[in-house]
């Protein structure tokens, strides 16, 4: 790339190199705690879905050879519902009432849905006969057994992250714990002699620390356990003596004091950390490596650039700490606007999705674009507009790729 710049997928690839030879803990959960955690193993079915031939309606079990011709009367010889103990067979002339869900009794072959015979829906006494009015295809209504699933089928692989449709999935076909993956601990740092709490007085000079807040909710969403979040000053002494008293953590995120100014702590720090220039806007200056073993990524001290380089380097991080196989989605829209994008770097706008007859529109979150100081203007965000490193202008109506947030 020009001047120095690494391509934005080589640095990635850098960070990732952070996770190898981590060996995340494995530990069993409950199906109620087991939501947005990562599967540790293969899941197969322990038992087929459904285990058992059953009713897809409220109706009459019957054999489709006594249907040959309508309106037809059967004998009712007993009754199944969704629910365990003895129920009678079909034979020729007869029939059994069958729930929803309820067993399809040996001999039957199809269910006629309540509505096609001559009795009322609902709560009735079981009849001694019913007349089937209508026709039903042989198999009609019947749910077979391993229909859905058989057991030994696989379900869902290691690293795919816990939905509830997947707890619903494993509960299903068996489960009742699922082995997951111990979540990555976090701690986040950002520095500035000029950052004060949230909430508090400024003096003159003195900005609202917004970075530490929002990198550990951005972690805290990408499914780590945030152990501390707090900030430094200038002085690199004192983030050494802050890094070195965290909590046991397995990565820390730091924002500011990686770019070319006179006060940059984590520049200042010395060994173990690798500074460099990645063709992107916002997020240029990068830093990543080990502190005392520990991985270490270092953003940028800007808000946007920091939310944007979580989103480019420290989600797909913490996704490799925590075995996560992500599926990361992408779709297009169009440029509601036109507006520039630096040359040779690849940029990364934050932008608000309007949804239309004719599409995605879509527009800068902000009126002054990516700069990267509109940290106020973020919660209007719906996504991040990638625009290619040799690409200069977005015209109006021109495709965009589009990413999550």
């Amino acid at each position: 790339m020009p001047g120095g710049l690494l391509e934005v997928e080589a640095y990635l690839a850098r960070v990732l190199g952070l996770a190898d030879g981590f060996d995340p803990p494995v530990e069993s959960v409950s199906l109620a705690a087991a939501t947005g955690r990562v599967l540790a193993a293969d899941l197969t079915a322990g038992v087929s879905v459904p285990p058992f031939d059953n009713s897809a309606m409220d109706g009459f079990a019957v054999r489709a050879a006594d249907l040959a011709s309508v309106p037809v009367v059967l004998v009712v010889v007993g009754e199944s519902a969704a629910a365990a103990g003895p129920i009678p067979s079909v034979v020729p002339g007869t029939a059994v009432r069958v729930m929803t869900g309820g067993r399809v009794p040996p001999g039957a072959d199809t269910v006629v849905p309540v509505e096609l015979t001559d009795q009322p829906a609902g709560a009735a006494p079981l009849p001694a006969q019913v007349e089937v009015r209508r026709q039903v295809p042989d198999g009609g209504n019947v749910r077979r057994a391993a229909d859905d699933l058989a057991a030994g089928d696989p379900v869902l692989p290691a690293g795919a992250l816990i939905t509830p449709a997947a707890v619903g999935s494993a509960a299903s076909v068996g489960w009742g714990a699922l082995p997951v993956f111990g979540v990555p601990r976090v701690a986040v740092v950002s520095t500035g002699a000029e950052l004060v709490e949230p909430g508090a007085s400024l003096a003159e000079g003195q900005l609202h620390d917004s970075n530490s807040a929002m990198v550990a909710a951005l972690a805290a969403a990408a499914g780590a356990e945030v152990r501390f979040a707090g900030r430094s000053g200038d002085d690199p002494d004192e983030l050494a003596a802050l890094l070195a008293a965290l909590p046991p953590v397995d990565l820390i995120l730091t924002s500011g004091g990686v770019s070319a100014g006179a006060y940059e702590p984590l520049r200042l720090l010395g060994a173990g950390l690798e500074f460099v220039s990645v063709a992107m806007q916002p997020g240029k200056p990068q830093g990543y490596g080990r502190i005392g073993g520990v991985p270490l990524l270092a953003f940028p001290g800007n808000p946007v650039s920091s939310f944007v380089s979580f989103r480019v380097f420290g989600r797909p991080l913490i996704d490799a700490l925590a075995g996560l196989c992500r599926r990361d989605r992408t779709r297009v829209g169009r440029a509601a606007e036109g507006w520039a994008s630096p040359p040779g770097r690849r940029q990364y706008l934050p932008v608000r999705l309007d949804e239309t007859a004719d599409g995605t529109l879509v527009r800068a979150s902000h009126r002054r674009g990516s700069g990267s100081h509109l940290v106020a203007s973020l919660a209007l965000a719906d996504a991040l507009a990638v625009v290619p490193a040799e690409q200069t202008v977005v015209e109006a109506g021109a495709t965009l790729t589009l990413v999550e947030v």
